[in-house]
């Protein structure tokens, strides 16, 4: 197993001295759903949440976070993101909320990537709760990475 980076030797949480890593491109990929009924799923499609437009406002809500997520995530470096996208899917009974995250520097963006996926379909849940408080957002997760030290990364199907 590999070392935990964020513990000094004494045990106590740190955060990773980058320093003196070289700066290096920078991509992740994150993706997560939010179930809900078919009368949400519908209202959102047509445009029709008692809230407004739910996916340009996730969308938003999402960029916002991930530019965030150093002051959210107690041992993440600030960064200064060069690029975030959010795209939404419709499946059957869900949205899901796939989220890029990329920079060229000296740390990976991994954790920007899911809090934008998580931000966005957070903000999808209040905007549509008028409707449907049993909506689940479930499987957020890393899709892949690259750049850095580890390389190249990628979940497996």
């Amino acid at each position: 197993m590999s070392k935990l980076t964020h513990l000094g030797e004494d045990g106590a949480a740190r955060m990773v001295d980058v320093g003196g890593k070289p700066a290096t491109p920078r991509r992740a990929v994150a993706s997560g759903r939010i179930t809900m009924s078919p009368q949400v799923l519908e209202a959102i499609r047509a445009g029709n949440a008692p809230k407004g437009d739910v996916l340009g406002t996730a969308r938003i809500a999402g960029i916002m976070a991930a530019k965030r997520t150093g002051d959210l995530i107690p041992l993440c470096h600030p960064l200064g993101l060069e690029a975030v996208n959010i795209d939404f899917d419709y499946e059957e009974s869900a949205i899901r909320a796939t989220a890029t995250a990329s920079l060229t520097g000296r740390t990976g963006v991994e954790m920007e990537a899911m809090t934008a996926v998580s931000v966005a379909l957070l903000t999808i849940y209040d905007m549509a709760k008028a409707i449907d408080k049993g909506m689940v957002i479930d499987s957020i997760r890393l899709i892949a990475k690259s750049g850095g030290k580890s390389g190249d990364w990628k979940a497996p199907e």
